[in-house]
């Protein structure tokens, strides 16, 4: 049945133990990183995940000088240099023990004045912990995913949401983030996995030929259905994609059609040179904005006409590859 056919198809706790047992010596290794963004600011946060994170924690402390504070309570703790016990910081320490944390292992979290000296100064102590090395580039997510804690699709909406710069795009990423389309996706594969155990229970049991047509027809009518689902789900003309990515919109027509004081006037800046000398742009011009919430990558381009100079007809020819890549023409 059902029931039996996503036993053998889905990992179950077991099976996600042994993918987490199977991952190379280098992912074990406890990771930290600043998870802030990097610069001046008021408060920096570098996490810690692994199995050494707390004792990371108790060596930054003076080692046996100072207790781990319980879990999930902010408290302040002095950080000192592992070696030299220097003072580094003054910082609110939270700790996340496994598996109730981000990654599924022990998390430690360090909140700190944000200056980029004290964590250069902190990184670098770091550096010099035994079991300890800097994460790679969006390994906390992999290790939250390989952990289960997100499907693919809230790991990409995490990236979504730390890179929006608009409206639409915020409400896109926390809705992909809230399991929307997860639940869309995960209600395909239990109609698929339906279909599959029937077909299964034929080819196991179809020794009645008419039990065997009755179940051949409702699989094509569940099948076809559930194409049809998906189909109008790809059909949602990019919707997607371009709050993702930006609207392309170009600004395409003759010399001195006001093309650029156009594209001044949504900037709110003097992006483009305006002049009454017709052909004064000749190379795209690109300024992003963000109009009613929906990103727009407004592209100025050159007049078009003929009999210009080569350097004029190298920019129509670049502003007819822009209009044949734009998504809005103007």
């Amino acid at each position: 049945d059902t029931a039996e056919f996503e036993r053998k198809v889905r990992p179950d706790d077991a099976a996600c133990s042994e993918r987490q047992a199977s991952r190379p010596e280098v992912d074990r290794d406890t990771i930290y990183a600043l998870a802030s963004a990097s610069g001046r600011s008021g408060v920096a946060v570098v996490r810690l995940s692994g199995q050494q994170a707390d004792q990371a924690l108790l060596a930054l402390q003076g080692g046996s000088k100072r207790s781990l504070p319980a879990a999930r309570l902010a408290a302040l703790r002095r950080l000192h240099h592992p070696h030299s016990g220097s003072l580094l910081d003054h910082a609110l320490v939270v700790r996340f023990p496994a598996p109730a944390s981000f990654t599924g292992e022990d998390v430690v979290e360090l909140h700190l004045h944000g200056s980029p000296a004290v964590v250069r100064a902190l990184l670098g102590a770091m550096a010099e912990l035994p079991g300890l090395r800097m994460a790679r580039a969006g390994e906390f997510a992999r290790r939250a995913f390989l952990a289960g804690k997100m499907d693919l699709c809230q790991l990409e909406s995490t990236a979504d949401l730390l890179a929006a710069e608009t409206e639409a795009q915020r409400e896109q990423a926390v809705a992909m983030m809230d399991g929307g389309p997860s639940s869309i996706y995960n209600r395909w594969r239990k109609e698929l996995l339906g279909c599959l155990s029937s077909v299964e229970a034929v080819l196991d049991f179809g020794e009645d030929a008419d039990l065997s047509d009755s179940i051949a027809v409702d699989v094509r009518r569940r099948a076809s259905a559930l194409r049809q689902g998906i189909q109008q789900q790809l059909n949602d003309g990019r919707r997607g994609e371009l709050v993702r990515d930006g609207v392309r919109a170009v600004l395409l027509g003759p010399p001195n059609a006001g093309k650029s004081s156009i594209l001044n006037l949504l900037a709110g800046r003097p992006a483009a040179i305006v002049a009454s000398q017709p052909g004064t742009t000749r190379d795209i011009v690109e300024v992003p904005l963000d109009l009613g919430g929906l990103k727009v990558i407004m592209s100025d381009t050159a007049g078009m006409r003929e009999g210009g100079c080569e350097v004029e007809e190298e920019g129509i020819r670049r502003a007819v590859e822009a209009a044949r890549m734009a998504d809005v023409l103007l």
